[in-house]
Parts: structure tokens; sequence; C-alpha cells
């Protein structure tokens, strides 16, 4: 339940859920909850997109197989935007695959975690500070896909944010936060999807480094992690249309600082 609500409330703001993960389940467990319980629980999340985004999703989806066969479809920026979608799904799943031992492992160190917290808040303040925010969805490109699905798949290292990853880079491309957030929760639905059912087998594996998981505690830890992260949605897209992400940045460099005073004086092992 604790991992759960963890995962619901930071899933979907920049500030890295599987960072959030890695620390609480340490600081109150006493051990690391792995990159497949990180995984799954995240299916979760990604269910309460799809409810949230249903109509959206519906539109790009049948828009993108009429495309396949109707010229004129393929002008609609639907049809375009869907397969920004697909080809931005891309880097994240080939880096996962090419680096899962090290994702599984050395980047798992607090050490790492604390210092992407503090790394990427800074990016995502000059992003905020120096990005034009001039562009709306209907100018979105394949370039602004390929570099935001790039800035994903850094979220693979845990402290990153696969949402502060996106909108870092879609700020820094010129984006509005609303369509550089609204993009990031539809780039993130095959990836995250496609993970968490990849690590369904090994999230019950016995016998292997942290913590383990019964299959009631993921069914559990999965569903709360769904309803908490549905309010969350709707909270972080207001608020991105009135305010900067700043608050985000200032708690993502506490906290890593407070992950380094953890660690530096043993209350927590890397």
């Amino acid at each position: 339940m604790v991992l759960a609500v963890v995962q619901g409330l930071t899933e979907f703001l920049p500030i890295s859920s599987s960072g959030h993960l890695r620390i609480v389940s340490q600081l109150f467990f006493g051990d690391d909850a792995g990159a497949s319980f990180t995984a799954v629980t995240q299916i979760g999340t990604e269910l309460a997109v799809v409810i949230y985004f249903f109509g959206d999703i519906v539109r790009l989806v049948g828009t993108w197989f009429r495309g396949l066969v109707n010229e004129q479809v393929r002008r609609t920026q639907d049809y375009k935007l869907a397969w920004y979608v697909i080809v931005g799904s891309l880097p994240i799943a080939v880096l996962g695959l090419l680096f899962q031992d090290y994702i599984r492992g050395a980047l798992r160190s607090l050490w790492v975690t604390g210092a992407t917290l503090i790394l990427f808040g800074v990016l995502l303040a000059l992003a905020e500070r120096f990005g034009r925010q001039v562009r709306p969805q209907e100018q979105l490109t394949m370039r602004d896909g390929v570099l935001m699905g790039l800035a994903q798949s850094l979220a693979l290292i845990p402290g990153v944010s696969r949402s502060g990853g996106t909108i870092t880079a879609g700020l820094a491309l010129g984006l509005t936060r609303p369509t550089a957030g609204r993009f990031s929760f539809l780039l993130a639905i095959p990836a995250v999807f496609a993970a968490g059912l990849s690590e369904i087998p090994h999230v019950f594996e016995g016998g292997g480094p942290g913590l383990q998981p019964t299959v009631a505690q993921m069914i559990v830890a999965t569903l709360v992690a769904g309803i908490i992260g549905y309010a969350v949605i709707a909270w972080l897209l207001r608020f991105v249309e009135r305010h900067s992400v700043y608050l985000f940045v200032w708690y993502r460099i506490v906290l890593g600082l407070v992950v380094f005073g953890l660690l530096g004086f043993g209350v927590m092992q890397p």
C-alpha cells in the first residue's frame, strides 16, 4: 500500500516515481523494491492514462489505421501525432533491452538516484527559463517525437523521471507546457505497458535481490497506484496550464540533497 501510494502520487509528476520507490523502499523497508516491481505497478497508472485520455486514444488509433489506406487522412494532424507516439516510443524499448542488466543493477544505486534528481531538476529549470513555449500541439513534428522519446528513455535510470525528461525536452523545443505534458502522457502508454507486461514474470522470481512481492501484493499495488494516478493526471494538467515547473525543480534538488545526507550519515545503504 505504501509503495502503491508513492507510485500513484509521483508517476506523472516530473520528480521520478522510480526514484521515489527506490528511496522509500530502502528507507522504510530496508531493501530495494526492484525494477520489476516499479514496471508492473506502472501498468496501473498507465491504465489511468488510458481511461483519462480514452477519447483521444480511440481517435488517434482509428485515424492511424485509416491513414494507412487513405492518403487524405495521412495529411491530418492526428495521423501524424499517432506516428510521433509510435516512433518516439522506440528509443526506450531499444535501450531498455540493451541495458537491462544495468537498469536492474548498478543504475539503481541511491548515489545515482540522488545525483540524477538534482541534475535533471536543474535541466528542467533551464528548459522552463529559456524555452520559448510558443508551439501548440498542432505544431508538433516528428523531430519533437524522436527527441522527446530519447529524453523518455533516460527515465530508465531512477531519479531522472519519465515525465520530467519528456517535459524538459518539450519545453526546450519551444512547446507550451500543456502540449509537452499531454504528449508526455501519450508517449508513455506504449513504452510503459510493454515494460510492465514483460516484467511480470520477473517480479515473482524467488531468490533474487531486493524485496519479493506476492501476487496479492502486486494486484493491490497496481490497483491503488492506478486510482491515485488518475487524480494526479487531472491535477497536473490544470497545474501546468497556470504555473511554472519550478516547484518540482526545487523539490528535486532538496530531495537529492536529503538522499546524499542520509547516505553520508549511514541512515540508508546505497
